[in-house]
């Protein structure tokens, strides 16, 4: 066998030199002379790279960032002009004459290896590459001479054409210019919010004074701006207090690693006080907030940033119908404004509210307050005063969304019986909660319908009714119906009382889903937007059914019954003369009263808030108006019934077409007076209830009796017990001025309740 072909050892391959071929896997592996030769390639490739754009890119004149171009913001029909903004405003100064601390602060902030490091750093862009791709959050790692060149010779742009010139002048510019130089004309171009541009006028903005003036604590806040020039402005943005301070201990504590503080003079380092914005005359009225707002849709949606917007050059189309904005600020001034009287409450009266347009989600009209020079902080957007009970229709849509059962397994229905006892202490599943909400005035409902609970805001029933769905469920049935994910609900049945805070926008937008049958669209303030004639992208807004169309129209009904049973709390709506549905929210200590809801057309809250104009302390509102309590059913009832009779002046009148759980149902047309007598206690019914009862055949939708099994027995009037108030929330305090003011700083707020 060993001697036939084919057996025996195989000699072995080798290449044209002799040397063993490599086999197997080996095969795949480069030879280390293919290693050197790609890496020499590479190399000379960057550096010849390099080389070239060195010398193909030159140092370039200024641009027109110097010289800033307006904005223009147009109502809805494109034509009618609401007002210019954007004009620079600016004072170059000398670095000698920017206070040294100062100095050190902006370094801290943006750059602490500016003086003995070279005008690009590799290591940072490769970084801040990382942390941008990783969801770390987007990160620039530019130095300071680079974000001067792209300040002063460049544009905002985030282009890769953009940032390899910006390299290759950064270096440059470091090589003709000095350090001093460059971080001086670095502080004279930098955008510091309050259309202040430079250091001297952003010091002149926040705290009056020159920039050699400028205090440590002063100096970290100026350089805590650069990194969010409109979010960390405390005086527009309470709200953001303590991610600003964070910034502004980073600053300071940045300044004493590198030896510019020290640690006692760091210890004795206090927050500063923010002086109060000064009047733009350009932005009086209306238009102040409206532009406020505006800016501040494209920045939270990613149209167009702070920084680059307050360059200049857009023509914004807004979707602000100007005949619902005039009719808005007429029914305020109606029934809040003019009926101002000379006592102290009268002095922290604020007004705003917001109107949405349910069919698109566009912001068809948008109330601030009296004045943008008068009253900087818009009470449209203002996010630290609770809602009140306008939350407690949340809770009942949520529970018919999630199809839930009272303790005793009984389905939660418009019919459905609770004990609404004053004070009754909340159970759970393991018992008793400790937690005993307290009815308005310390009225007792020992047996109450779920929609007769509406009508006279039981928060007894409602925060049971939290507990009984569950109280994740309904925070997820608010972010289902539009709740922005900023507003913190607690996780506790307190959210019956609305003990959180939200604006009068974050509810609009979630009565609009409402009224559009549980379809959410996303508001928008902005209908069109172009730069050098080029329209700009905008957010797609498509409606989804979020929540069950039979859970947005069930609570529809019921709210309905808020408008025209005797005894309700929001009966004022009938004055607009059209079907409504709405809900009424007074704050605890009467610091907020609220006033939600929509015809088939409109949806609209209004909110009258108390306010310190001096320091943004929250304030009691008992004796405003001329009245004892200023409460949801009454001013800011009368606005919103004012307003939406004007603003829907000439449309065709429809009713609700409700779809509940015996299907579609166009809803009988109803009564368009107020009633003569409004009973202060439930009507009684007939009949003894169990603890529930079973669904109704149609949910009540009119001023006659509700379709739903009467109960058994007879509803006794309600009692009533000395208040006791009970504090659930403590919010950050707002800012403002108001009639006679100029504005306002920020405080604490003082506790309240829903």
């Amino acid at each position: 066998m060993t001697g036939e072909p084919g057996w025996g050892p195989r000699p072995a391959l080798t290449d044209r030199r002799g040397r063993p071929r490599r086999t197997g896997w080996r095969r795949l592996l480069p030879t280390w002379r293919m290693v050197t030769g790609g890496v020499l390639a590479v190399l000379i490739v960057l550096i010849g790279g390099f080389f070239l754009g060195y010398a193909l890119v030159s140092i370039p004149d200024p641009n027109a960032a110097a010289t800033a171009q307006s904005n223009v913001y147009l109502y809805a029909d494109g034509k009618t002009e609401i007002a210019r903004d954007g004009e620079v405003n600016r004072e170059n100064v000398t670095l000698a004459e920017v206070a040294k601390n100062t100095r050190y602060a902006v370094l801290s902030a943006e750059d602490r290896n500016f003086y003995h490091e070279s005008a690009v750093s590799p290591k940072a862009m490769v970084r801040a590459a990382w942390n941008t791709a990783t969801g770390k959050g987007r990160q620039s790692g530019s130095t300071i001479t680079q974000q001067y060149v792209k300040n002063y010779y460049l544009n905002q742009s985030q282009t890769a054409v953009r940032k390899v010139k910006e390299f290759f002048i950064a270096i440059k510019l470091d090589r003709n210019e000095s350090k001093d130089q460059i971080l001086e004309g670095y502080l004279n171009t930098s955008y510091y919010g309050r259309n202040a541009y430079g250091i001297q006028a952003a010091a002149q903005a926040y705290f009056a004074k020159n920039a050699s003036e400028l205090t440590t604590a002063e100096g970290a806040y100026l350089a805590t701006l650069l990194n969010a020039p409109s979010e960390y402005d405390l005086a527009a943005h309470p709200e953001n207090a303590p991610a600003a301070k964070g910034r502004w201990n980073y600053v300071l504590d940045g300044m004493v690693k590198e030896g510019w503080l020290s640690k006692s003079e760091r210890d004795a380092t206090v927050f500063p006080t923010i002086d109060k914005p000064k009047p733009v005359a350009s932005k009086a009225g209306q238009r102040g907030y409206l532009i406020e707002a505006v800016n501040r849709y494209l920045a939270d949606n990613h149209i167009v940033d702070a920084d680059t917007l307050a360059m200049g050059g857009y023509r914004i189309v807004t979707t602000i119908q100007k005949p619902k904005e005039d009719a808005f600020v007429a029914a305020a001034q109606k029934n809040i404004y003019d009926k101002l009287g000379k006592k102290q409450a009268d002095k922290y009266v604020r007004a705003g509210g917001a109107s949405i347009d349910p069919a698109t989600g566009n912001v068809v009209a948008l109330y601030g307050g009296i004045d943008y020079t008068k009253q900087y902080v818009s009470s449209a957007t203002n996010r630290t005063y609770p809602p009140g009970s306008t939350f407690k229709p949340v809770i009942l849509a949520s529970a018919i969304q999630h199809e839930s059962s009272t303790q005793d397994k009984q389905p939660i229905t418009p019919s459905t019986v609770y004990d609404g006892t004053n004070k009754r202490e909340v159970i759970g599943d393991d018992g008793p909660t400790g937690y005993k909400p307290e009815n308005e005035d310390g009225a007792s409902y020992p047996s109450i319908s779920v929609t007769r609970a509406m009508d006279k805001s039981v928060n007894a029933v409602y925060a049971q009714m939290a507990q009984d769905v569950g109280t994740s469920k309904v925070i997820d049935t608010a972010h289902d119906l539009g709740m922005p994910d900023g507003v913190k609900i607690p996780q506790t049945p307190a959210m019956a009382l609305g003990a959180f805070g939200a604006s009068p926008l974050d509810m609009a937008q979630v009565y609009a889903t409402l009224a559009n049958h549980g379809k959410q669209i996303p508001y928008s303030l902005v209908v069109k937007i172009t730069k050098d004639g080029h329209d700009m992208d905008l957010p797609k807004r498509e409606a989804v059914q979020s929540v069950p169309r039979e859970a947005a129209d069930t609570t529809t009904s019921v709210l309905r019954s808020v408008v025209d049973s005797p005894g309700a709390t929001a009966t004022v709506a009938q004055d607009s003369g059209w079907p409504s549905a709405a809900k009424t929210g007074t704050a605890e200590e009467d610091i907020a009263a609220w006033f939600a809801g929509y015809t088939p057309k409109l949806a609209t809250v209004v909110a009258v808030l108390g306010m310190n104009p001096d320091n943004g302390k929250q304030e009691k509102l008992y004796g405003a108006l001329g009245v004892d309590r200023v409460n949801g059913g009454g001013p800011p009832g009368s606005v919103w019934a004012d307003y939406t009779a004007a603003a829907l002046k000439g449309v065709p009148k429809v009713n609700f077409k409700l779809d509940t759980r015996n299907g579609d149902s166009e809803q009988p047309p109803v009564t368009t007076s107020r009633p003569t007598d409004t009973p202060t206690s439930t009507p009684p019914p007939t009949t003894a209830p169990p603890t529930t009862t079973t669904p109704p055949t149609t949910p009540p939708t009119t001023t006659a009796p509700p379709t739903t099994p009467p109960p058994t027995t007879t509803e006794p009037p309600p009692t009533t017990e000395p208040p006791t108030p009970t504090r659930t929330f403590n919010p950050i305090g707002g800012v403002t001025g108001g009639p006679g003011g100029t504005g306002g700083g920020q405080d604490e707020a003082s506790p309240p309740s829903g």
